[in-house]
């Protein structure tokens, strides 16, 4: 069983999560960054109230240096991105944050910074969010990709979103299988290991649509390792669940209830997964009668 880190007092009210729009799909997670920080520092803070799904709080301890350190301003629109993947909602706060981000660039790399982050925010907005953004999103991460040498510490984070666009928006599972390799093999060089939660996991994901389980399972259990290893609490259910699907059906329904537990626990986030696995009600309509496709677990 998972031993559930202190999920402080910034836990989600599920009726609150019921008014959000959110299609009738499950999404998968993006990574943010790598984790290593040292305790007690800024970056340590910011990573225990993230990792426990506190994006609100983690963001405002960053307030006040992105308004003068382009480098924190990024950090701070990348927080407010993944509220929106896990939440969907705060869609206005994560693009204020990111358009902030936007104007005070003052190099090429973070150029590429801002235009990855936009690519992110226009894919979870299509797959989440109220209208199709998939021409935002390939613009946005081509233009990341033009601005960054092909050995950039940002590359591998654009592959992995990149293979997000093309399994999630175009259909096109080789594509992604390409992307998420090349973002796996650049995470393992780099030692991001949180990015690497997410790359084994949607190689997990590809290769149980191609019928392979035994790599599925190789791919689903390294994530859920690598997240219980790093403590990305918020992100534990999702790789829970995933493993579920590989399992024998009586370790299969231990891990979708440890899932359903800690999704409660962390307020009904993500909301996508709440849906999946009934921890709280369904969200009602959208206000403008948009009804998604199903959206599966592999969103993030």
């Amino acid at each position: 069983m998972h031993k559930l880190t202190p999920v402080l007092n910034c836990r989600h009210s599920a009726a609150h999560l019921v008014g959000c729009a959110l299609p009738d799909t499950a999404h998968k997670e993006v990574a943010l960054s790598e984790h290593g920080t040292a305790p007690g520092s800024t970056a340590d803070a910011v990573w225990r109230l993230r990792s426990r799904g506190c994006w609100q709080e983690a963001a405002e301890i960053l307030r006040p240096a992105a308004a003068e350190d382009p480098a924190v301003a990024l950090s701070r629109a990348e927080l407010l991105i993944e509220q929106c993947l896990f939440t969907a909602c705060h869609w206005e706060q994560a693009e204020e944050a990111l358009r902030l981000a936007e104007a005070g660039v003052a190099s090429a790399e973070q150029r590429a910074a801002a235009s990855c982050a936009r690519g992110f925010l226009a894919y979870v907005a299509s797959t989440l969010g109220p209208r199709d953004r998939l021409d935002e999103a390939q613009a946005a991460l081509g233009r990341t990709s033009a601005l960054l040498p092909p050995d950039a510490p940002g590359r591998p984070l654009l592959d992995f979103r990149r293979g997000l666009v093309a399994e999630n928006l175009l259909g096109d599972r080789t594509s992604a299988w390409i992307a998420y390799r090349r973002a796996h093999e650049g995470a393992a060089e780099r030692g991001d290991e949180l990015l690497r939660s997410y790359t084994w996991r949607h190689l997990g994901g590809l290769a149980l649509a191609a019928g392979d389980h035994e790599r599925a399972r190789e791919g689903f259990h390294a994530s859920l390792r690598l997240r219980e290893s790093l403590g990305f609490t918020v992100g534990v259910a999702p790789a829970l669940a995933a493993l579920a699907e590989v399992s024998e059906p009586a370790e299969a329904v231990r891990l979708r209830a440890e899932a359903s537990r800690l999704v409660q626990a962390l307020g009904g986030v993500p909301v996508w997964l709440a849906r999946q696995l009934s921890a709280v009600p369904a969200p009602a309509a959208p206000p403008d009668g948009r009804v998604g496709q199903e959206v599966g677990d592999t969103i993030s």
